[in-house]
């Protein structure tokens, strides 16, 4: 069994049990450790050994914000959107019911769902004690009244576009799944990208972000122990989106 394929060697269900005690250990755990990472990573640029360089790095905002032109402003703002918290919530909702009723495993379908809430919990809980200013520029989007370290809107689109590469990557058309990966990998950047430009966050503030999402993604995609053993457990696979049902092997 690989990581690519965990999902689909062993399909059995979890009891609940089960499922608590491998979300406690295997995602609420290491991500406590993360959690500290990152608020160690905030405090450095917001005032440690890095607080020069993270004031120095704003000179890119004000590059950005001198070169700004209206269809930018407009494509940007497009992105800035996608990574809000209504469209990822609303995204991921969808998606989760959609993959619950075409493969009948709700222990599957909740991985975007672990993703987003994992990351968005290190998010809010570094906010909460680091307190770094948004860059010195105009802004094109309302601030929030949460820290500037780190990007929210880039976690929440990492999380959740990186967790749907890895599942699109059970699309059985080749040019279909290309497609679709390439897009849901593409997608974050093009959103820490935005806010950027839009002067709500500093380069630092997207890169950790984006680690961020990436962490909760895997996290949320080993959520769930799996043995290849144990097969299946129902014979066939039901299909799911762009693949046609398969033999469980």
């Amino acid at each position: 069994m690989t990581m690519l394929t965990r999902w689909h060697d062993d399909q059995s269900r979890p009891t609940l049990k089960e499922a608590g005690r491998d979300l406690a250990v295997r995602v609420l755990a290491p991500l406590l450790v993360w959690w500290l990472v990152v608020l160690a990573i905030g405090w450095m640029f917001a005032d440690g050994p890095l607080k020069d360089l993270g004031i120095s790095e704003e000179s890119v905002n004000k590059s950005l914000e001198s070169s700004r032109t209206d269809f930018f402003n407009n494509v940007t703002f497009v992105f800035s959107w996608t990574g809000a918290t209504v469209s990822i919530i609303g995204l991921c909702l969808v998606v989760v019911a959609v993959v619950w009723w075409r493969t009948r495993q709700w222990w599957y379908a909740v991985v975007p769902l672990i993703a987003i809430s994992a990351q968005a919990l290190v998010f809010f809980l570094t906010t909460l004690l680091i307190d770094r200013q948004r860059p010195d520029v105009e802004k094109l989007d309302d601030s929030p009244p949460t820290s500037s370290f780190p990007s929210g809107h880039t976690g929440a689109a990492t999380g959740l576009y990186f967790t749907l590469a890895l599942m699109a990557l059970r699309i059985r058309q080749p040019a279909l799944r290309a497609v679709v990966v390439t897009v849901c990998l593409l997608v974050p950047f093009a959103v820490g990208s935005a806010r950027i430009y839009r002067g709500m966050h500093h380069v630092s503030d997207v890169v950790v972000a984006i680690f961020n999402g990436l962490v909760a993604c895997l996290l949320a995609w080993h959520w769930l122990r799996r043995d290849p053993a144990r097969g299946t457990g129902e014979g066939e696979e039901p299909a799911v989106a762009g693949m046609p049902a398969r033999q469980g092997g």
